[in-house]
């Protein structure tokens, strides 16, 4: 994969949609000189040209887990087929996203860097057009200092390799 650095923040994909590249660009101005920003710095109205894409998850401890706090629409219309606002990954094993999952596995890394990261994963969803997402978590605290919440956006691509995702 290629590592690409935007603001100060090092990636290991490049960013190909522009939903991702604007929710980034929008985290990094919230950040400032801070290590995150917290969720009180969001506005919706802010982030009109991809709110349908947002995922906003509570970090849960002991043990970890995920709690799903907002879906944004295009997100459940493309891939969850269901709100699952308000259910955690753990309850949502037997969909794939438990404590074995890829998923999981990512929310869990920037929990512990405190670092976006980013990536494409191969579609699972109803619409056959889609062959991957392209997502990017963003670590998020009331503190300064404590992951609290996870600011996610994803994108629906048509190929892996794609350069221009599809909204």
């Amino acid at each position: 994969m290629d590592n690409a650095l935007i603001g100060s923040i090092e990636l290991d994909v490049n960013l190909r949609s522009p939903v991702n590249i604007s929710s980034l660009a929008y985290w990094e101005r919230l950040r400032g000189a801070r290590a995150m920003p917290s969720r009180a710095d969001m506005s919706p109205s802010d982030m009109l040209s991809f709110l349908p894409n947002v995922i906003l998850v509570d970090v849960l401890a002991e043990p970890l887990d995920f709690k799903y706090r907002l879906v944004g629409t295009k997100v459940t219309l493309h891939m969850l087929h269901t709100d699952n606002t308000g259910k955690t990954m753990r309850e949502l094993d037997f969909k794939g996203q438990g404590p074995d999952s890829k998923i999981f596995y990512n929310c869990a890394q920037v929990v512990e860097t405190r670092q976006p990261l980013a990536g494409q994963t191969p579609y699972v969803g109803k619409n056959s057009d889609f062959k991957a997402t392209e997502d990017i978590i963003m670590p998020l605290s009331k503190d300064g200092e404590t992951v609290d919440m996870l600011f996610v956006t994803c994108e629906f691509i048509d190929e892996i390799s794609e350069k221009n995702p599809r909204s």
